[in-house]
């Protein structure tokens, strides 16, 4: 059995930037064969940095999010760009893009002439705002849907809006974006004809308010930031030693009572004995376990916490991150051979399916694509030569 999940699927990547690369690489890393169309310049966040290496040309930004892909240039508003895309649709099983609402019909790609030329074909859209509404032709930036969908407002410390340290709205709707199209490649199955998906970085952002949309549709609040420690639950946060900051989570009764113990804390107050009571105290358990907290290194109390089944854990810079053991026995650095640095070390993906070591769907990562690196030999696979306009519909 392969170990690549989506083998022999084909996906034409016509999007940029974030979250519509971060949709086709997660299919490209479970074995899909994706070819990102990329306009003459090249995609948007080729040109994001600093940092850039190798000659300082290649953006590092740009090799977050497209590894395992081939790269074709094209202008879709020309002939021979439109016969190459026109070739791809025709033997494609996905076209995800993310241009603003209404450019692919304005190129002559409307969801219906997609439908024409293949009907098995699964179309992703994703927008900033969503595809209609209001504000549907609104062009989407990640820190402006964080703050438009309300996420700035509860990150960081209360009256200091924030937004989160990756562009999460951007890598949300790419993740719902991969979800929504494998969805829909299972109902094809069934039916034999594809269908459109849509998701934006708006409802990517709303989709997981989780409790905090909850605190307010139901219990009738306004949510605001409240730094690093729960709005809901009590002790749950960042809290200081001697050398460095920790952080535990008491998220029942039980894990108060052991993180007593191991404070020398008498557990036996009724105004703590319950969560709702520690989070109307939390301010007074917050300055407590600083107090004691602040007596000796975090080394020793996460051994101590660790012992007692307290949650608890570092505050690690991605420097630690990637050099941590951990990390890396679950798949989460992968290397690359690139054509112009050598062996690079890239994030990897976060799935891994029955025994196998290989983070996402493959055994072997290939390297995130130079602008046009495939060009000939996809143009010689679609059998189009350059600058020859399509004439396969005339001869069918």
């Amino acid at each position: 059995m392969t170990s690549e999940l989506l083998d022999g699927l084909l996906v034409v990547d016509l999007s940029r930037a974030l979250a519509g690369p971060q949709a086709t690489m997660m299919l490209a890393d479970l074995g899909a064969r994706v070819i990102k169309v990329e306009r003459p310049t090249g995609d948007d966040s080729r040109h994001w940095g600093p940092p850039f290496v190798g000659d300082d040309s290649i953006s590092t930004y740009f090799m977050s999010c497209n590894r395992n892909k081939e790269s074709v240039t094209a202008d879709l508003t020309d002939p021979d760009g439109q016969a190459l895309l026109k070739a791809l649709v025709r033997k494609a099983d996905v076209l995800v893009e993310n241009f603003r609402p209404g450019t692919l019909e304005r190129l002559g790609f409307s969801e219906d002439r997609l439908r024409e030329l293949n009907p098995r074909l699964v179309v992703c859209s994703i927008s900033g705002f969503g595809h209609d509404g209001p504000e549907g032709q609104r062009a989407g930036y990640d820190q402006i849907a964080q703050g438009e969908a309300g996420l700035m407002s509860i990150t960081g410390a209360a009256g200091d809006p924030t937004k989160v340290g990756v562009p999460i709205g951007d890598l949300l709707a790419g993740m719902n974006a991969a979800y929504g199209i494998v969805a829909a490649l299972l109902e094809r199955e069934r039916t034999g004809f594809g269908r459109v998906v849509r998701t934006s970085l708006l409802s990517s952002i709303v989709g997981v308010h989780a409790f905090q949309g909850t605190r307010h549709t139901v219990g009738g609040l306004v949510p605001a930031g409240e730094g690093n420690h729960h709005p809901s639950i009590s002790p749950y946060g960042l809290f200081e030693t001697a050398d460095s900051a920790i952080q535990i989570a008491c998220g029942n009764d039980a894990i108060w009572r052991r993180l007593c113990g191991v404070l020398g804390v008498s557990d036996d107050d009724p105004r703590f004995a319950t969560n709702p009571g520690r989070v109307a105290a939390r301010d007074q358990i917050t300055a407590l376990l600083n107090s004691i907290l602040r007596c000796a290194s975090a080394e020793h109390w996460l051994a101590l916490l660790d012992r007692a089944g307290v949650p608890a854990g570092r505050v690690r810079n991605l420097e630690q991150v990637y050099a941590w053991e951990q990390t890396r026995s679950q798949g989460l650095v992968i290397e690359v051979d690139h054509p112009s640095l050598g062996p690079v070390e890239l994030p990897g993906p976060a799935l891994r399916f029955d025994s196998n070591p290989y983070a996402g769907g493959r055994t072997t990562h290939i390297h995130p694509p130079l602008l046009g690196e495939h060009d000939e030999s996809v143009r010689a696979w679609l059998g189009l030569s350059a600058n020859a306009p399509d004439e396969s519909e005339e001869k069918q």
